[in-house]
C-alpha cells in the first residue's frame, strides 16, 4: 500500500485522539496499535508522537498522568478530555467530507 505520508501526517492528532477514545493509553501502546491496524504500513515516529501529545495537552484535548512505577517501567498515560472528544467528532466529520470530495475528484468519469 502506497500511502502519502503528508496526508497521514495531517491526521496525526486525529489518529491519536481516536486511539485514546477507548480509554487511557501510553505512547508505545498507541504506536503499536497504529502499526497493527495499518498492517505495518504506518508508524508514528517517537518524536512526532510526543510532540503531538504536548500539543494536544496544551490545547486541552488530552490530559496526562504518570503511572505507578511498581508495575514496571514508569509510563505517562494519556486520556481524552471532553474537548478532545468534541474535536475527535469534528475531525471525523471533516475526514468524511474530505474523503467524499477526493473520491468525487478522482472518479474516472468525473468532468
Amino acid at each position: 500500500m502506497n500511502l502519502s505520508s503528508d496526508l497521514l501526517r495531517g491526521y496525526t492528532d486525529t489518529i491519536i485522539l481516536r486511539r485514546l477514545s477507548g480509554g487511557e493509553s501510553y505512547g508505545y501502546r498507541i504506536n503499536q496499535e497504529v502499526a497493527q491496524i495499518s498492517g505495518g504500513a504506518f508508524e508514528l515516529k517517537e518524536a512526532t508522537l510526543y510532540t503531538a501529545f504536548r500539543r494536544l495537552e496544551t490545547a486541552g484535548l488530552i490530559r496526562s498522568r504518570w503511572g505507578d512505577e511498581t508495575s514496571g517501567a514508569r509510563r505517562r498515560y494519556y486520556d481524552l478530555t471532553e474537548a478532545g472528544r468534541d474535536r475527535l467528532r469534528e475531525d471525523t466529520e471533516g475526514w468524511k467530507d474530505t474523503r467524499a470530495l477526493i473520491d468525487a475528484l478522482l472518479k474516472e468519469d468525473a468532468r
